[in-house]
């Protein structure tokens, strides 16, 4: 007990439990915003669940690759767009390469769609897979 009582250890405790939860807090944000799937997984989602594919990415990027029945909807559009997206289906949010889709992730999951998925490394991650693109 006397441990706990000297001024040294205490600041020891303190910076260990400190450091502790910043090490597990970026695992608990990553699934309240959605857990990012790889491009098979993708694919599989399209294929066998229907899933609806959202790219956020801005209307040139968009124009110059991009994943085949993607619709492109701007951060700025996406809450009031949301109503044309059925809440049952499966929805993959891309961007660039897989930082800003979980902002996405998280205003969908806001406004009560529960299957989102941010695609691992955007549409980078996709062609990297080797897998085919769009250009408008």
């Amino acid at each position: 007990m006397e441990f706990l009582y000297s001024q040294n250890n205490l600041l020891i405790l303190v910076v260990a439990v400190l450091s502790g939860i910043m090490l597990l807090l970026p695992a608990f944000t990553k699934n309240r915003n959605g857990r990012p799937i790889g491009p098979s997984e993708a694919v599989a989602q399209m294929n066998q669940h229907d899933a609806v594919i959202i790219d956020i990415r801005s209307a040139d990027q968009f124009k110059a690759a991009h994943i085949a029945q993607a619709q492109n909807v701007q951060m700025a559009d996406l809450e009031s767009r949301s109503n044309h997206f059925a809440k049952d289906k499966p929805i993959v949010v891309v961007c660039e390469q897989g930082r800003t889709s979980s902002k996405a992730v998280a205003t969908l999951r806001k406004l009560g769609f529960d299957k989102v998925f941010s695609l691992d490394k955007g549409l980078q991650g996709w062609i990297e897979a080797g897998l085919p693109v769009r250009k408008s």
